[in-house]
Formats: structure tokens, C-alpha cells, sequence
């Protein structure tokens, strides 16, 4: 038994170096230092000051976008919201690859939306990363997991504590683990 266990400490860990550019884990250090003491803290009603910050670190927010305080956001100059779109508070967006949220549309609290996984086919487990669209006027509600490279239709709704790793097409309900549309949803004309 000890045996394996040292053969466990001996890997060489020089085969999981970071991909990471300098400038974007400088990047993500201030960002990190801003979200604590002015983005996370901030009241409630005061959606303007946050946009203004996520602006400042080159996310593209629309007019009216209401990203709240407790939202984690890896870098974010990867995030794009939509006017008046929401990003409700403990959504955790771990933008390395883009993300993208239409006009209109409303991300619940506690959903995740990873970007990137590793390629666990290879041993040293490189980063792959895929970018997120959620399309206009959609929502998606309280605890979902949206993976990398998915696409969501507009005016679709995934459902709580739903787990989305294909996309989904526009004017439906889907929910599930894995979700699956479940209903198709009549459009207003």
C-alpha cells in the first residue's frame, strides 16, 4: 500500500503547466482584488456601478443589464450580457472561453456556466475550451450546469437543477440530467 502511495507522490507535474498567458493571470489577480472590496460588496439596487466595473475590465454590457453582486466571473472580458439581461446572484461564470447572454434573458441563482473541461483522454489533461450562448429572452433557472460549447435557443427555458451538455434548440422547455427538451413552446406572433 505504501508503495502506490509513493508512487502517486512521484508524478511529474511539470505535464500540468498552466495555459494561461501572464497578462491573463495578472488579469484575473486585479480583477480578484476589484470583486472583493468593491464589485461583491456593493448594494443591491446598484447594477450601473457593477456594469461600470465589468466594463472597465472589457466585458460588453448592454444597457439595463442587471449582473448582481454575489455573480463570479473569471475574467471578464470574456462576458457579454445582453440589455437588460440578469445574472443572478452565486451564478458562477467560469468565462475562459467566451459567454454570451441576449437581450432579455435570465440566468437564476446558482447556476454554473463552465467554459472549458480537459481533454481526459490525453494524459498531461490539456484545457479545451468552448464558448456559451444563451440566446435572447431565454431563462435559465435556479441550479443548472451549462457545459462548454452549448448553445441555448432563444426564448427557451431550461429548467432547475437541470444539467445541459448539448444544445438546445429555440422555443422550448428542457430539463433533465442530461436536460431534454420536454416541451415545445407556442411563440407569440
Amino acid at each position: 500500500m505504501s508503495n502506490n502511495v509513493l508512487n502517486l507522490t512521484a508524478i511529474d507535474l511539470t505535464h500540468f503547466k498552466s495555459s494561461h498567458s501572464l497578462r491573463n493571470k495578472v488579469e484575473r489577480v486585479v480583477w480578484g482584488i476589484v470583486w472583493t472590496f468593491f464589485y461583491r460588496p456593493s448594494p443591491r439596487p446598484l447594477h450601473a456601478w457593477r456594469r461600470g466595473l465589468l466594463r472597465l475590465f472589457g466585458a460588453r454590457i448592454g444597457k439595463g443589464a442587471r449582473p448582481h453582486p454575489r455573480v463570479r466571473i473569471w475574467l471578464p472580458r470574456k462576458l457579454e450580457m445582453g440589455e437588460y439581461s440578469i445574472l443572478g446572484d452565486d451564478v458562477d461564470c467560469y468565462c475562459v472561453d467566451r459567454i454570451t447572454i441576449g437581450a432579455h434573458a435570465v440566468v437564476s441563482q446558482y447556476t454554473y456556466l463552465c467554459t472549458a473541461t480537459h481533454d481526459y483522454k490525453d494524459p498531461t489533461f490539456p484545457l479545451v475550451t468552448a464558448p456559451i450562448n444563451i440566446g435572447d429572452r431565454c431563462w435559465v433557472a435556479a441550479d443548472v450546469f451549462i457545459g462548454p460549447g452549448i448553445t441555448i435557443g432563444e426564448r427557451s427555458v431550461i429548467g432547475a437543477r437541470s444539467s445541459v451538455f448539448d444544445s438546445i434548440p429555440s422555443d422550448v422547455v428542457a430539463f433533465g440530467n442530461p436536460a431534454r427538451v420536454q416541451i415545445k413552446r407556442r411563440r407569440n406572433v
